[in-house]
């Protein structure tokens, strides 16, 4: 199984607000880069279009408080590899968070080759805008 890592990030924010905003899928059309179209979300289901690539569905399967959520391709989402999306996160101090994302892929070495950079820009993008989101005044 291949892994691709964002960089780890210190929010300045509580951990636990941090999860909170992860655990909601609602609030994950802040953190997409600008290549998602057509977000459509619940709490614990997303879809949406990535230029170039079509539609995707997504689920969160598992939310350990403070600490991890998982997510996964809703079941039936045709992909021509397995992958899951996985946060961590880390309490540093009662206002600051350590937050990284990590891509688990299991897919053919040629489709890793094509689709390791955007997909190393995706959870960086993922990483930055977290930050960002979660310093803002008043969040």
């Amino acid at each position: 199984m291949g892994q691709i890592k964002s960089d780890k990030t210190i929010i300045n924010s509580s951990v636990e607000k941090v999860y909170n905003f992860l655990s909601d899928f609602n609030n994950f059309k802040d953190l997409m880069p600008e290549q998602v179209k057509n977000w459509t979300s619940t709490e614990d289901t997303c879809s949406f279009e990535v230029s170039g690539m079509g539609q995707l569905a997504l689920r969160i399967v598992e939310k350990v408080p403070y600490s991890k959520i998982r997510i996964l391709p809703e079941t039936g989402t045709k992909l021509p590899f397995t992958f899951e999306l996985i946060s961590h996160l880390d309490k540093i101090n009662d206002g600051e968070t350590s937050s990284e994302f990590i891509f688990e892929h299991e897919m053919p070495m040629m489709i890793s080759m094509m689709a390791s950079r955007p997909l190393q820009n995706l959870v960086d993008i993922l990483g930055k805008k977290l930050k960002e989101h979660c310093e803002k005044p008043g969040f």
